[in-house]
């Protein structure tokens, strides 16, 4: 049973199982260059058949997610997505048009999909289908949140768990609470699009002058720097309760937004952040907490934008009582595609060791690219000693290696590396070679045994995707201060022992310093997607002012 997921909004992209097997999963914003694409996933499609081996008409069905109103329409008028698009990235200056369209948007989004909804989109995308080679495709269109939910749960491992999604809308809901058992989701609560904590974050992004559904992550390092605020002087916390499985919001969005506004009048930008952050904390781990005691079930799995906040993700994680903790690692609507896909293949044993699920290159065609380049380049006997030699002696290097990640975080597929306790690393990364806002932190990708020593707080399951905050031990956060928070958190990768090139380097590493860790963060100019070919690596190269860049088997330099 062969099964393409596909999603044609915000981050669009494709997933193959091919029998329960994942084969591919790529986001179009890589294919295309362009952050978080919203097109229909062709290229992504493609590649996906490519991986695969396989033609179009080998698909035995294709699962597509969401067709509430606001979705169908923009399928129907591509127009309207694109316009949306510029305005949300900044591409546009204000207008009242812009204005306006903020307005119209957040009012249809709360509509729920209908049967004219599910049948003029099933058509659109018919038709899209078509138009790359499919003949007559049989397409399932499903629902938002169950797709966020499959990902979740039957990426988890869990045989029983709370299955829980928040993000800012989809097919009328903000969220949903499910039981996973017996291989099968059943869902117990579904939560109006009126009452989004998704939404609440996504005003709060927009008004610190930063682009919503893109920069929330940073609001939440924004809040490390404000002063600590108590809750009795949060007003924030009254906009939003908890009742049992339901969210109420006491606003509806666009005068959520015009009360926002009003309360950043009166404070500091990072004041303002660290509120939201506190009350999206508070609020989610109420939630939390009353699903699992109503369902008696003390494993959870996540997903949604809202899991992207990785500082409630570490809360979560360390709730007493909850045995297990599972975020799905693209938790935003850049992992409908593969939820959907999940959903249709209906098995819970669909865990996955890695995320390198995107394209490989040969090493004749990497050798083609060096030797176009330009650039001095060296192909050493020992490459992984070369790149110890370089990153040991105070060097940032990218690192381009095998197939590409899948989901947003680097996990030394197409990555930037340096040690993690070089004198104003993260300076010189933010301000110089990615620049970035000064306050955005990085992370360290370590060996599992690495993990146990550094980290305050692990326990449980390895978090190989770097889903969730961890606390590093007092004595050990000046030898991480590059990948250490303000407030001695940092959001590792943790890396198994094992024959891959990028665990063998960070065992060089060890052996070299005796610390097995690096800073890892993703090779990309700041604004532009991951790198996914070699000529992308050699424009991030260009572009970040690093000095040596490790392509596959060869290093170059400037």
């Amino acid at each position: 049973m062969n099964i393409l997921g596909i999603w044609d909004g915000h981050d669009s992209g494709a997933a193959l199982l091919m029998d329960g097997r994942l084969v591919c999963a790529i986001n179009e914003e890589r294919l295309t260059g362009r952050k978080l694409e919203i097109m229909f996933p062709r290229l992504a499609i493609a590649e996906c058949l490519r991986e695969g081996g396989i033609k179009p008409h080998d698909i035995h069905q294709v699962a597509c997610a969401t067709f509430d109103p606001a979705k169908t329409l923009t399928r129907l008028w591509p127009q309207s997505k694109e316009r949306y698009y510029r305005v949300r990235r900044r591409m546009d200056l204000p207008s009242p048009m812009n204005r306006f369209t903020k307005v119209i948007k957040y009012r249809l989004t709360e509509l729920p999909p209908n049967r004219l909804t599910h049948w003029l989109s099933n058509r659109v995308v018919l038709g899209c289908l078509k138009e790359v080679g499919f003949d007559n495709p049989n397409l399932v269109m499903l629902d938002h949140h169950l797709c966020h939910a499959a990902g979740a749960a039957y990426g988890s491992g869990f045989a029983k768990a709370v299955v829980i999604t928040l993000d800012g809308v989809g097919d009328g809901l903000s969220g949903s609470i499910s039981l996973l058992s017996d291989g099968r989701l059943q869902r117990i609560s579904s939560i109006e699009a009126r009452h989004s904590l998704g939404i609440f974050f996504e005003h709060v992004t927009n008004l610190l002058h930063m682009r919503e559904l893109e920069d929330e992550g940073k609001v939440m390092a924004l809040a490390d720097f404000a002063l600590p605020v108590k809750e009795h002087q949060n007003p924030l916390l009254e906009m939003f309760q908890i009742e049992g499985l339901q969210v109420r919001a006491r606003y509806h969005a666009n005068e959520l937004y015009r009360r926002l506004a009003d309360v950043l009048w009166r404070c500091t930008p990072e004041q303002f952040a660290a509120m939201a952050q506190q009350t999206l904390e508070k609020r989610v781990l109420e939630l939390v907490r009353n699903a699992v005691a109503q369902t008696k079930v003390n494993r959870v799995a996540l997903s949604g934008g809202v899991f992207a906040n990785v500082k409630l993700n570490g809360m979560v994680r360390n709730l007493p009582g909850l045995e297990g903790c599972y975020v799905f690692p693209h938790m935003g609507d850049g992992g409908l595609a593969l939820g959907a896909a999940t959903q249709l293949s209906q098995s819970a044993t669909q865990t996955w060791p890695n995320l390198y699920l995107g394209p490989d290159y040969s090493a004749e065609e990497i050798q083609e690219t060096v030797h176009k380049s330009g650039l001095s380049y060296r192909k050493p006997d020992d490459l992984i000693g070369a790149t110890v030699e370089l990153i040991g002696s105070g060097k940032i290097v990218g690192w381009f290696q095998g197939r590409m990640e899948y989901a947003p975080r680097a996990l030394g597929g197409r990555s930037v590396l340096a040690l993690p306790g070089l004198p104003n690393i993260r300076d010189l990364l933010n301000l110089k070679l990615k620049k970035r806002s000064w306050f955005q932190p990085f992370c360290p990708s370590m060996l599992d045994e690495e993990a146990k020593r550094l980290l305050a707080d692990c326990h449980g399951p390895p978090d190989r995707f770097m889903t969730s905050i961890y606390q590093v031990r007092p004595e050990f956060r000046e030898l991480l201060s590059g990948v250490t928070s303000r407030d001695g958190s940092c959001r590792p990768q943790m890396v198994a022992r094992d024959e891959s090139r990028y665990s063998r380097l960070l065992v060089a590493i060890q052996e070299k310093t005796g610390c097995g860790v690096l800073l890892n963060t993703s090779f990309n100019a700041h604004g532009a997607p991951m790198a996914c070919s070699p000529t992308d690596a050699l424009g991030a190269f260009a572009a970040m002012g690093i000095d040596h860049l490790i392509l596959g088997d060869w290093i170059l330099e400037k």
